[in-house]
């Protein structure tokens, strides 16, 4: 389960069998939700939001928060998706310690 991500207490991650599309695990007080990010023709399209079954979802707030941060991340979040689960490389994780 690699983790990508710190930003205050926003945990960022994939688990090590995933399947398209590209999405990423957010965790965050005890909370998960996953985001999936969807491109179309190069360009950021849609974030669409699913919820973990069995686990509590992310707050309305704490979902806003992840969305603004992948929305800035998109593109780094991605190359870190090809670089593990196409090129088999180990990624590493990056706190982001400014606000957005």
């Amino acid at each position: 389960m690699p983790q990508i991500y710190q930003y205050f207490g926003f945990v960022f991650f994939f688990f090590s069998n995933e399947h398209t599309p590209i999405h990423v695990h957010v965790s965050h007080s005890g909370c998960h939700s996953i985001f999936e990010i969807i491109m179309l023709n190069g360009e950021l399209s849609e974030i669409r939001v699913r919820e973990k079954a069995g686990e509590e979802p992310l707050s309305s707030k704490d979902k806003k928060v992840a969305e603004a941060f992948i929305r800035k991340y998109h593109k780094n979040i991605i190359e870190k998706w090809v670089n593990f689960f196409v090129k088999k490389q180990a990624v590493r994780s990056t706190n982001i310690k400014t606000k957005l």
